[in-house]
């Protein structure tokens, strides 16, 4: 969503870094070009005149005449101003869940704007990520099949949904449900309210009377981020007739501008709790300011990462993992099931669009430089080989190259690439078993004197200390200089 303003932003501050010193007529004339830069991505006009003012008498004071790197700190200060621009400068409070059973959510939005979908994503989470006892129930009695509709999603997600019964009224219907859901110990009940085309008195009342007979500990509004300023407009009419306590934007992996995103939470004074990030039942984050400006910025997200590893993380399979790496053993069906791990992390533009300074080669990627269905190619190749040769690939013969070519519809030299890559791999894992395993480097980059570029602390260099992996050292160590770049092997297969 944020890839143009991402963009925009990335060339200012790059001109901004590459100079040694910064008046007030260079700050100046570069939060003119960020004033600009906001406004092309949709942003609401008084917010953006908020924003410019705030960042400008920050970025004008002592703290960056003074700074070493003043084109650094005039970053860090638009990533504090966005910061407080997504998140209104209040710490945000957890969901109302830990009440006296059950907790009620109600779901309020306009018709498209994905609120059904939202509906069932949001108690996957619950059940996930809260460990809660989560009842959908569908008050929507006006569109055809929304209720079916939520029952099917209900079974898709292992979610328990309220039987239907014809001729309810909502009202009805969501009593109905928190009794349920009392005498049949959930923790959590969702409402799946209706919707309309626009805002009008009809849904307003509706929802005042559902409000009213379930007295729901949070009132969740849904809105298509796809939708501008117009998002913003609706979330600022719900605001007003309804006590809204969140928002969920839908479509964040769209091709939006982000505007709306950017304006939400300053227009209407209602947090962003939730993201939708995909088509998927599971593509639903928590919304975390920091890291949506970390995107902004070309900063990475490397927390958002490290929480898709762990969400894709299968204990038996690293278990044997770490079994055959002690050993130093790594064959060709252990790298397709990290390539397979990739991939259920958003391959390779996904990854590279949360680490930081990997903003280049996701825009190689999205320009088609590098064929996004890299991954995939490679894992056809490994399929392509019998379970000997995978076991075994240094017995793979010129013949046999062939026949693994053709069967996986790649090149002889694609196949030579993704060996040597594989056995680059395997000889930094026998490096690092001689190093004493993954134990043995950490001490060694933890130790005083190591390869941590913040210098010896107290109790050595260590990333509490405030030092920061010296990645061409770790390279050098396994090696391979360019470690802090994709492997030579990604670099250049499947290139188009």
């Amino acid at each position: 969503m944020f890839d143009s303003l991402s963009e925009r932003l990335g060339g200012i501050f790059d001109r901004l870094r590459g100079r040694g010193a910064l008046t007030e007529i260079d700050v100046r004339a570069a939060m003119r070009e960020v004033r600009v830069a906001l406004l092309e991505a949709d942003v609401a006009l008084p917010v953006v005149k908020d924003f410019i003012e705030a960042a400008t008498q920050r970025a004008i004071g002592a703290e960056v005449i003074k700074s070493v790197t003043p084109g650094q700190m005039v970053v860090k200060i638009v990533n504090d101003c966005l910061i407080e621009l997504l998140a209104g400068g209040d710490e945000l409070p957890p969901l109302k869940i830990n009440v006296t059973p059950p907790a009620v959510i109600m779901m309020v939005g306009l018709q498209g704007s994905g609120k059904t979908t939202s509906t069932a994503k949001l108690a996957g989470w619950l059940g996930t990520r809260e460990r809660k006892k989560v009842m959908m129930a569908s008050l929507d009695v006006a569109r055809p099949a929304a209720q079916e509709q939520l029952r099917v999603l209900g079974e898709q997600t292992g979610i328990a949904t309220l039987p239907i019964i014809a001729g309810q009224s909502p009202v009805q219907i969501a009593e109905r449900a928190r009794q349920a859901a009392r005498l049949q110990g959930f923790d959590v009940v969702l409402l799946d309210t209706a919707g309309r085309l626009g805002v009008d008195e009809a849904l307003m009342a509706e929802m005042a009377a559902i409000a009213g007979a379930t007295s729901p500990d949070e009132i969740l509004l849904v809105v298509d981020s796809l939708t501008g300023q117009d998002a913003v407009n609706v979330a600022g009419a719900f605001k007003a007739r309804v006590p809204l306590t969140g928002v969920i934007l839908t479509r964040m992996d769209g091709d939006a501008r982000g505007g709306a995103a950017l304006s939400m939470r300053h227009v209407t004074g209602t947090p962003i709790r939730f993201a939708g990030t995909g088509e998927k039942l599971d593509a639903l984050e928590a919304f975390d300011a920091n890291r949506v400006a970390g995107r902004i910025l070309g900063m990475g997200d490397i927390v958002g990462l490290v929480e898709k590893a762990a969400a894709n993380f299968e204990a038996e399979q690293a278990e044997k993992m770490a079994e055959k790496l002690a050993k130093g053993q790594f064959d060709m069906d252990d790298l397709r099931q990290q390539l397979a791990q990739m991939k259920k992390m958003g391959g390779l533009s996904g990854l590279a669009a949360m680490m930081p300074g990997m903003g280049a080669a996701k825009k190689a990627m999205d320009n088609g430089a590098i064929n996004p269905k890299l991954l995939d190619r490679m894992e056809a190749i490994i399929l392509s080989m019998t379970a000997k040769e995978r076991a075994k690939p240094e017995i793979l013969t010129a013949k046999r190259k062939i026949r693994i070519a053709n069967g996986s519809g790649t090149t002889v030299q694609d196949v030579n690439k993704l060996l040597k890559m594989h056995q680059e791999m395997a000889n930094a894992m026998k490096r690092l078993r001689k190093m004493g395993g993954i134990k043995g480097m950490m001490k060694m980059l933890s130790g005083q004197g190591g390869l941590l570029g913040g210098g010896p602390g107290p109790e050595g260099a260590g990333p509490e200390a405030g030092g920061a992996i010296d990645m061409g050292a770790l390279g050098r160590m396994f090696g391979r200089p360019g470690l802090g770049n994709l492997p030579p092997g990604f670099n250049k297969f499947g290139r188009k």
